[in-house]
């Protein structure tokens, strides 16, 4: 923190630029966390234990479904899944607890109003961090992936950026709703959504298998809309689909970034 105000403090005389701003908030975050790398393994070893539990280990008794027209293997279809999985676990879990530890308890934000920073730098800046986290996390799965040989495309490509979508979307829209808790025990309703979205997102099979009314409500989820952007280009079977995720993921991330910001302006300016 100490560096962090120190740079600031050396630009007190003109207003950050966004750039600048949104790299001294990814930098302090660094130095946060570059001591407890461990937490990092941690969180991207949870996909992959998935994906070897369920999509190798299920996978040898089904022998796959139809996607876009073609047949894959189970596991290929699973691990496009558990990608867009850990690219939202990367994001979720410093948009939401180390967020409000940060705004509640730690009253870091409070401290960098104090310098030229403004709450949408704030904002951006932990937004870009666990961006961050989330593309660390989806790189090293699409390697694992690769390893396998349960990528068959070279759209495969723009996994990570696409996986970056989806750390935009849940960051943005899990940060703004967390400005609204007030206790730790408040995060129990992220669980309650969370689970069941990456139980029934088609993340282990084709959303066909549910009953219309259901499907409806499934594809309409954040998640859904990952895991078929991530499994289109891990194929190659493109589809109008990919389209529509990429506008809702980019249109979800943005109004929740504008979301933080206001809620940032009222709790901590009025």
């Amino acid at each position: 923190m100490a560096i962090t105000t120190a740079a600031v403090a050396r630009s007190v005389a003109r207003p950050l630029r966004p750039g600048e701003a949104t790299g001294l908030l990814v930098y302090r975050n660094y130095l946060a966390y570059r001591r407890a790398w461990y937490i990092f393994v941690s969180g991207f070893l949870e996909p992959v234990f998935y994906l070897f539990s369920i999509g190798v280990g299920v996978g040898q008794l089904v022998t796959g479904f139809e996607f876009n027209g073609q047949e894959i293997p189970y596991a290929e279809f699973v691990a496009p899944g558990m990608l867009a999985a850990s690219a939202m676990n990367g994001s979720l879990l410093d948009s939401t607890f180390n967020f409000f530890f940060k705004l509640k308890y730690n009253k870091l934000f409070d401290q960098l109003l104090a310098t030229p920073l403004t709450t949408m730098d704030i904002a951006r800046g932990e937004l870009s961090w666990s961006l961050l986290r989330g593309g660390i996390y989806s790189t090293a799965f699409l390697l694992v992936m690769v390893a396998m040989g349960l990528v068959s495309s070279w759209w495969a490509v723009l996994v990570v950026p696409a996986a970056l979508l989806i750390g935009l979307a849940f960051g943005g829209a899990c940060m703004a709703l967390t400005t609204w808790m007030r206790t730790w025990q408040d995060f129990e309703w992220v669980n309650l959504a969370i689970i069941p979205m990456f139980l029934f997102s088609a993340t282990f099979f084709p959303v066909e298998a549910y009953p219309t009314w259901i499907r409806w409500i499934v594809e309409v989820t954040p998640l859904y809309r990952g895991v078929v952007l991530c499994r289109e280009l891990t194929t190659g079977a493109l589809s109008w689909e990919s389209a529509v995720s990429v506008v809702y993921l980019v249109v979800m991330g943005l109004v929740g970034l504008a979301v933080v910001r206001r809620r940032l302006d009222t709790l901590l300016l009025t």
